[in-house]
């Protein structure tokens, strides 16, 4: 589910002129969500190994710039010039040798983060264009000496000889909804997030891969309206919590013989492969296997040459165990690795037996990014919430544990794309009162060499709206439990009045709302509310994270009960101020945050007068089995766990307002979720609203369909609130 959590992808924006301060000019969604708002950023860098450069998608052309100077160098492709890329460039890649690009364009996704797309090779000092393939593919990737690409296509894969301009397909058994080679499968591209399940090795010769066996997975059938006479059907493999998931397997394929062979891992049953790398050793693939619980991780090496299998690190938890792509191999093969043991976050330094050396960082706060390690002076680049757990900063520490060094300084949020020498770094600042400030930075100090962008158009534009302030504090619930808050209060707040308050959350284990940064998309719906007589609050209860795992695992086999039981505490501390009016009190959420919103509107029918929810899962029973079982283990097994804190099964206690919404096509949590639920509220004979946004997936857009949205929204609200 990656935390259930849809974001909207940034878009370069040019800034929109200052209009005329008034004394208090009106937010509108219109405005909202065309862009009115959208601050100014700087396309995704893609930096260079072999140079101190970096490049940058500027519309249809690929330019090089300096990271010195930030000065452009030079337009290493323009797409203008070819005519197959007449629609565009959508995103490229460069060769080991940084002598060749592969170009897509026409991409069509397929679901969060897979595509299909026509790629091209482009050779940048010939200045020619390569087809890969005719047919539209998935995730190619050149090999090490960078004359040939790997790629999927139809559940199979595939090596493009460049010279020789020909495509060799190396596995066969490929078949939609039945065997995947090398590309992952529905749910491991949503909940491990990532697609491409192969890797070369470092000669250019091997290619190890995971193969999916789908066949027992049950099926789940979506329709899709289109506006033509008879609906179209969309079958997929979904496995639910509890039911059958893909076999997988671990393979390699010798180039040089023309063989694949399978890795026997070890005697697991009922296993995943979040992960597969290969080492700087061409002949050493690591692979990471996890158990169907997620509570125990190996990470395994796997001797290419005999194919024999070794665990050299074992981690452990008493409720799950992250996945993450933090896993670096130094030139020894010595690798970093990030982990929860010892009660929060922090890198680690083990060597090629998996023997620990050092913990690098430690200390009662989370690493929350791990940026890479510099071979020259044996420095770890980080990010982390060690000054606060709302803020973010950008610190060096040496592998061995010392010299740390904040290089951050202000108090917000700030993030860091390092320069291939780690000499430099492009930080990226905002806070709740800063829109996004760009700037050159040395890696030594962190002190700025230049400015690069700001967005101060955009803050002279806000000050016509006079919009109040995000005020940060805590929340102490009856219970004793210290949580993190945020409240917009209207720009003319009153303490001798009363006002409505809607609380705003997500709660999924693990996320986080109430952070110093800039405005999201729904920030501005929630001034605008400000601006109507409303209190905005969000509060993080337990379950978030970046408070240590204790804090974060709480919620292990009971999803929606600790974090139900604050969000109802956290209204009865609100309805206490003597400027709330207690009776007035709502809350709302999207995917978690809809389930959770349900449960709230249920559970503490006494507290909150109106509830909406999008995109909830209303039974854990519906959803995925990577995503719930890693936090409830299966409905077998825990069969409290899920009925006792599943909304459906309280529809009895709605005494409050409820609005429903949901997208017909969502293939993340499916329309079964509200359907069910609707129907357990007719039967329960309760009175609701609903709206259901046809052949929409799992963030309601397109169009002007997140305007209608949050234009029904805002109107419940007025009408119930």
């Amino acid at each position: 589910m990656n935390k259930m959590k849809y974001f909207l992808k940034p878009v370069l924006f040019f800034l929109i002129a200052a209009l005329p301060a008034v004394a208090q000019q009106k937010i509108t969604l219109d405005e909202i969500w065309r862009g009115g708002f959208r601050a100014q950023g700087m396309d995704e860098l893609n930096t260079l190994k072999n140079t101190n450069q970096y490049t940058v998608l500027n519309g249809n052309s690929i330019d090089l710039y300096d990271f010195a100077t930030l000065a452009k160098v030079s337009t290493l492709l323009e797409g203008k010039g070819f005519s197959q890329l007449k629609g565009g460039i959508d995103s490229y890649t460069f060769s080991t040798d940084e002598k060749k690009i592969l170009v897509a364009t026409g991409s069509e996704p397929i679901y969060r983060h897979s595509f299909t797309a026509t790629y091209y090779i482009y050779d940048i000092a010939a200045k020619t264009l390569t087809q890969l393939s005719e047919n539209k593919v998935q995730e190619p990737v050149f090999s090490a000496d960078g004359t040939k690409v790997a790629y999927g296509y139809a559940n199979n894969l595939y090596v493009f000889d460049i010279a020789a301009k020909t495509s060799k397909q190396i596995t066969t058994d490929g078949k939609r909804n039945s065997i995947i080679n090398g590309i992952t499968d529905w749910v491991y591209e949503e909940e491990f997030a990532f697609v491409r399940a192969f890797d070369w090795n470092k000669a250019g010769d091997k290619i190890a891969y995971i193969r999916f066996d789908e066949t027992e997975v049950p099926e789940f059938t979506m329709e899709y309206y289109q506006g033509t006479l008879y609906p179209q059907e969309y079958k997929f493999k979904y496995p639910k919590a509890g039911e059958k998931n893909a076999t997988v397997s671990l393979h390699i394929y010798d180039l040089k013989t023309g063989a694949s062979s399978q890795i026997k891992l070890g005697d697991y049953t009922d296993f995943y492969i979040p992960r597969i790398k290969w080492t700087n050793d061409a002949n050493t693939l690591s692979a990471q296997v996890i158990n169907r619980h997620q509570n125990n991780l190996d990470l395994i090496f796997v001797d290419a040459a005999t194919g024999t299998a070794k665990v050299v690190l074992n981690e452990k938890d008493n409720a799950y165990v992250d996945v993450t792509d933090n896993l670096t191999f130094l030139n020894d093969n010595s690798f970093i690795w990030t982990s929860e043991k010892d009660g929060y976050n922090h890198i680690y330094h083990y060597a090629k037996t998996g023997k620990l050396i050092k913990q690098v960082t430690a200390g009662k706060w989370e690493v929350t990014s791990y940026y890479g390690f510099d071979a020259k002076t044996g420095n770890i680049f980080y990010q982390s919430v060690e000054n606060g757990s709302i803020n973010r900063d950008v610190y060096r520490i040496n592998i061995n544990g010392k010299n740390k060094v904040r290089l951050s300084s202000q108090a917000g949020t700030s993030d860091a794309k390092f320069s291939p020498d780690f000499s430099l770094y492009l930080n990226n600042f905002s806070s709740a009162t800063q829109p996004e400030i760009f700037t050159l930075n040395s890696a030594k100090d962190g002190k700025v060499v230049k400015e690069v962008l700001n967005n101060n158009t955009l803050l002279k534009k806000l000050e016509g709206y006079n919009m109040p302030v995000k005020e940060f504090t805590t929340i102490k619930t009856e219970k004793g439990h210290e949580l993190n808050a945020w409240f917009i209060k209207p720009k003319n707040f009153d303490a001798s009045k009363k006002y409505p308050v809607l609380m705003y959350q997500y709660s999924g284990p693990g996320s986080q709302e109430v952070a110093n940064q800039w405005n999201s998309y729904n920030d501005y719906w929630f001034y605008m509310l400000a601006q109507e007589g409303y209190i905005v609050a969000c509060v993080d209860g337990r379950g978030t994270g970046f408070k240590g795992a204790a804090f974060k695992k709480v919620t292990y086999k009971e999803l929606g009960k600790y974090e139900v039981e604050d969000q109802i505490d956290a209204a009865k501390v609100i309805a206490q101020y003597p400027y709330v009016d207690a009776a007035r009190i709502g809350i709302w959420g999207w995917s978690y945050g809809g389930f959770m919103s349900s449960n709230c509107i249920l559970k503490g029918a006494d507290v909150f007068k109106a509830a909406i929810a999008v995109a909830p899962v209303t039974n854990w029973r519906f959803y995925d089995s990577v995503y719930t079982e890693r936090y409830m283990q299966t409905p077998q097994e825990n069969a409290s766990g899920y009925d006792e804190n599943s909304p459906i099964n309280h529809v009895k206690k709605l005494k409050g307002k409820y609005l429903l919404v949901h997208g017909s096509a969502d293939d993340n949590v499916h329309l079964q979720n509200t359907m069910l639920m609707v129907e357990a509220l007719v039967q329960a004979n309760k009175q609701f609203d609903w709206a259901i946004y046809p052949d929409k997936n799992h963030g309601i857009y397109g169009g002007f369909t997140r305007i209608h949205l949050f234009t029904k929204m805002t109107n419940f609200i007025k009408e119930n609130l």
